[in-house]
This record gives structure tokens, C-alpha cells and sequence, in this order.
């Protein structure tokens, strides 16, 4: 871990990363490509350390409330957020200026800021978002080794839920010959309607790979997979976008089982709903009078 002092902390589209690097050590992971110009071990995290102070002079001069994102390129909750509360004291701020979240992650220490999330989704919205790749705990272990298993992300999903606060999961990646099964997608669909997720968020079944994620990935495959990086290289090359032979299939049954039970599938559809602030004390005003 080292300090750093950033610039700015909300993009143009009101999004932060608190953090740069990662520690969980999920083996497809896209952020150690080498186009993102990293300059420090991936595992040697970054931390804004004057993050919280760039955030509330930059919502403190927003003219009009919006939904603050987290969790895009960096997720929020990296074990070194246990000690440094980071992404809480963000929360706080949030909060107080009564902005609208969401947040990204793959880690049950978001559990920790559940009051936090009530308090703002008592004014406007609050949204807890799941990464899930794979309902078998035993193989998730092998491609997210350093985060919480699947199961214990669907219970965060489910205890989010209990206290009222909408959650949205994002299918991905699946891995050809590993993970892109029919039944693990179907057991990830199932768990996810019955804990009532709002939106899942899907791009295709495959995964992306550029220079520097590839090699990385590769030699974990050697490790947990052996034998199969050689049938990647053989049909995939070093294709970016690599699909899986079962994706039309696949996707298909994720888009009919949404449709059936009324959950937001289209990324669109998904984004759109993400963006859109609530006041939810001008709703009461304006139904009361």
C-alpha cells in the first residue's frame, strides 16, 4: 500500500475510485492490462488519501443531486478498506449532501456500511451491487482466490434486501471450458431471483483479454486448469473479446428468465435505472398536496 494525493476524484459521469490496484486476486481481472499505465505493482495499492476531502468540495459546488458511483476499475471494498474506512467516510459524505449511491463489489465488508446505505436510501437511492462468476464456492475459490465466496455474496444480496435496499448483480466473466456451463448460469439466475434483484447486468458469456491481464491470466490457468490456456491459444489467438461457444444459448435463457419474473436485463434498461435520482422528500410533498 502507498499514499497518493489525486487531482479530482468524480468523473464526468460522477463516478470514483477511492482506490488503484487491487488485492483479490481474481485471475481474469482486466485492470492489470497494461493500456491502463499502471505504474506500481498491481497488488501495491494506491490510496487517495485526500479522496474524502476532494469529494465534499465537489458535491458541496453540484448545483443538482445525482447518483455518485463506485466500484467501476477499483472496488471499494479491498481488504485495506477494513482498516481505513475509505469508502465509508465517502458514504458519510454522500449522506450528508444527500446524493444518491451505487456501489460495485465482490466483497462482503459491505455489510459493515449497511446503515450507512438505509440512511441514504432513506432520502433518495441507494443501490448495493454483486459481481457473481460462479455459484460453486470450491471453483470460485480458484478464480477470485482473496474475496468472499459466491455464497457469501448472495447472502449480502439477501440481507440488503431484508433492509430494503434495492441490489443489481453482474454476470461476469465466465470463462470458456471453465465456468460458462449451463447450470452454473442457471443456479447464478435462480439464486439471484430468489433473493430479488432488481437488474442483472450482462454483456455476453466470454471474457476480454489484452496484454498484460493475458499473460497473467495464462499462468494461473497452468496452475488451477491445466491444459487449458493451450486450447484458448488455439481458438481464440489473441483475440480481445473472447466468446464462449455457448454464449447465444445462454444469453438467451438469462434474457427469458428475466422476462418472466420482471427483472431489468438490458444494460440500457440497467444503467438508466442506476442514473435516475430519487428525492424522495419531494415525492412525499407532491403526494400530500
Amino acid at each position: 500500500m502507498h499514499k497518493i494525493h489525486a487531482k479530482h476524484i468524480l468523473s464526468s459521469t460522477n463516478n470514483m475510485n477511492l482506490y488503484r490496484g487491487c488485492t483479490h486476486g481474481c485471475i481474469y481481472c482486466d485492470s492489470r492490462s497494461t493500456c491502463y499505465k499502471m505504474e506500481h505493482d498491481f497488488e501495491d495499492i494506491a490510496v487517495k488519501i485526500n479522496a474524502v476531502q476532494l469529494l465534499e468540495q465537489a458535491l458541496a459546488g453540484k448545483r443538482r443531486r445525482c447518483m455518485i458511483g463506485t466500484g467501476a476499475m477499483c472496488d471499494p471494498y479491498l481488504h485495506i478498506e477494513k482498516d481505513l474506512k475509505l469508502t465509508r467516510k465517502c458514504l458519510k459524505i454522500i449522506d450528508h449532501y444527500k446524493f444518491g449511491v451505487g456501489v460495485l463489489t465482490k466483497s462482503d465488508l459491505v455489510m459493515r456500511d449497511i446503515d450507512i446505505f438505509t440512511s441514504i436510501h432513506s432520502k433518495t437511492k441507494a443501490v448495493v451491487q454483486m459481481t457473481l462468476t460462479t455459484f460453486d464456492d470450491d471453483l470460485c475459490r480458484k478464480i477470485e482466490p482473496n474475496v468472499c465466496p459466491t455464497s457469501s455474496r448472495i447472502n449480502v444480496l439477501h440481507e440488503m434486501k431484508k433492509a430494503g435496499i434495492p441490489t443489481m448483480v453482474w454476470l461476469a466473466p465466465f470463462l470458456p471450458f471453465i465456468n460458462d456451463t449451463e447450470q452454473n448460469i442457471k443456479n447464478l439466475l435462480d439464486a439471484c431471483l430468489t433473493v430479488g434483484v432488481k437488474g442483472i447486468v450482462c454483456f455476453g458469456i466470454g471474457v476480454t483479454l489484452r496484454d498484460g491481464n493475458r499473460e497473467y491470466f495464462y499462468r494461473q490457468l497452468d496452475t488451477h486448469f491445466p491444459g487449458i490456456k493451450d486450447c484458448y491459444q488455439k481458438k481464440f489467438g489473441n483475440a480481445y473479446e473472447i466468446r464462449s461457444p455457448h454464449h447465444k444459448e445462454l444469453v438467451s435463457m438469462i434474457e427469458k428468465m428475466c422476462l418472466q419474473h420482471t427483472v431489468l436485463y438490458k444494460p440500457e434498461e440497467c444503467f438508466a435505472w442506476l442514473r435516475q435520482f430519487e428525492d424522495k422528500k419531494k415525492s412525499v410533498q407532491f403526494e400530500l398536496f
